[in-house]
């Protein structure tokens, strides 16, 4: 692909069922953008359920016209067991690389009623630019809630949305 003057955009969203964590329940641990967010509740997944990291995962690939997440690490294959989804963002990295990308910006909302983010937003942020070997003032993350309404507002789920646009190598 000639990526010289192009510039593409991408939209990522995922959503993961909150419960108890081991051993009181199913949840894993709550990890956002490869940060442990300390909370009772964690994502029931195959992977470890990173929401945020697979909805960046999605925008990358997405940028690029690539198969998605699921397709490329499926939900059920024994190799993406109990993986860290760092895994899934390295690849759509390398991804994007190859196809003569870099990130311009990403723009990603996180949504849940607990745990709040507020003192985890920066920490988050960076993790992700480190990750993706860009600046972090690449990388904007909001925090929101949903008004305790439906299975995000209640507690029980917590999804997350990413807007990224990539620019050819410089």
């Amino acid at each position: 692909m000639d990526a010289s003057n192009t510039l593409r955009i991408g939209h990522g969203y995922d959503l993961h069922r909150l419960e108890p964590v081991a051993p009181d329940g199913p949840g894993r641990p709550f990890v956002l953008g490869g940060v442990q967010v300390p909370h009772d509740r964690g994502p029931v997944s195959h992977s470890d359920g990173d929401v945020l990291m697979h909805a960046v995962t999605d925008a990358l690939l997405g940028a690029i016209g690539a198969p998605d997440i699921g397709d490329l690490f499926p939900d059920s294959s024994e190799a993406c067991r109990d993986a860290e989804s760092s895994r899934f963002l390295l690849e759509a990295q390398r991804r994007i690389q190859a196809s003569g990308f870099d990130i311009v910006n990403m723009d990603l909302t996180v949504i849940c009623e607990r745990p709040k983010l507020m003192e985890y937003k920066d920490l988050i942020a960076s993790e992700l630019a480190r990750l993706l070997g860009c600046d972090s003032s690449r990388v904007n993350l909001k925090a929101k809630t949903h008004e305790r309404v439906d299975a995000v507002g209640e507690g029980r789920a917590v999804e997350a949305h990413a807007v990224v646009l990539l620019g050819p190598k410089s």
